[in-house]
């Protein structure tokens, strides 16, 4: 049996690993507050913007491990915003991941060939985006 004293240092070095600024960009609130609950119920801080021009916005104002963006939406749309990402030095290489109602081969292409990491499709399962998240900020 495992020494609670381990158990606890493991737990604590995973959830120092965990910890990550993450930037959410999505139109709808209820879809930013699931993932804010999600995301900070797994130790990392959030960022919420309503839109593509808000998250680039906030980006260029922090720095951020991880941006999970909507592709649909107002004023700028998920792939032009990973495009506009991906022109900033501080955003070459930062994960990204599209989440979205559409799951079209060609949309995910259009997100590849954007720069995009990864592609989850709306609803979410919450442990499988905490999944995704883990493996793409290691």
């Amino acid at each position: 049996m495992a020494h609670p004293a381990l158990n606890t240092e493991a737990q604590l070095n995973s959830k120092a690993a965990m910890n990550k600024l993450v930037l959410t960009v999505d139109d709808s609130a209820a879809i930013r507050e699931m993932l804010a609950y999600v995301l900070k119920s797994a130790g990392h801080k959030v960022i919420e913007a309503e839109d593509g021009m808000d998250g680039l916005q906030k980006a260029l104002a922090n720095a951020f491990d991880l941006v999970i963006t909507d592709q649909s939406m107002p004023k700028m749309d998920g792939i032009t915003l990973v495009k506009a990402l991906r022109a900033l030095p501080q955003y070459k290489t930062t994960p990204i991941l599209l989440l979205t109602t559409e799951s079209s081969d060609a949309m995910k292409d259009e997100g590849r060939l954007a720069g995009a990491t990864g592609w989850l499709v709306k609803p979410f399962d919450p442990n499988k985006l905490i999944e995704v998240v883990q493996k793409v900020t290691r």
